[in-house]
């Protein structure tokens, strides 16, 4: 009897403190609602000039690397596949909606060291700016798999930018 107290105690805490973050993530949901996320696909996709396996980390809103959006196929880290091509880019995360990003919505690409739970080396991360459905700016943070992929990548999407967009500066100064 006298560890049943404490230990109800405990579970009871654990049952709140997961039931608040709970809370916390639909309201960011739905806080994010308005953003949108991705657009429709094209009715005749465009053959992929770069593809690449990468661990997607997180979008955040344009230059604010620690403010995540929860956007639809995007709200949670994994495993996932980038397709570069023509008309845009095309994400696929394990286990979430694909979402196309054409490519006059795309804003900049460029590399990062920092971004929310994440901090790796140098340029370690591939941030991919956009400007959602919903008209909102994002930035979208990868971990290219493979090392060579991640020049292709960059390269295919620079080749795609529209005219007045520029490569992303690195983030490095937010460490």
């Amino acid at each position: 009897m006298d560890k049943l107290l404490p230990t109800i105690g405990i579970l009871l805490v654990v049952i709140v403190v997961l039931a608040l973050a709970l809370v916390g993530w639909r309201r960011r949901m739905r806080r994010d609602a308005p953003a949108g996320g991705g657009y429709p696909e094209p009715a005749t996709a465009a053959a992929a000039t770069a593809s690449s396996d990468v661990l997607y980390v997180a979008t955040t809103k344009a230059g604010e690397s620690l403010e995540r959006l929860a956007l639809p196929g995007l709200s949670y880290r994994g495993k996932g596949t980038v397709d570069v091509a023509s008309d845009g880019v095309r994400l696929r995360v394990t286990g979430e909606q694909p979402v196309f990003i054409p490519a006059a919505a795309l804003t900049g690409v460029g590399a990062a060291t920092v971004t929310i739970d994440r901090v790796v080396e140098r340029d370690g991360l591939l941030r991919l700016g956009w400007t959602t459905s919903g008209g909102a700016a994002a930035d979208s943070y990868f971990r290219v798999v493979d090392p060579a992929g991640r020049g292709l990548l960059t390269a295919a999407v620079e080749d795609i930018l529209p005219g007045g967009s520029t490569p992303l500066s690195t983030n490095e100064s937010e460490v």
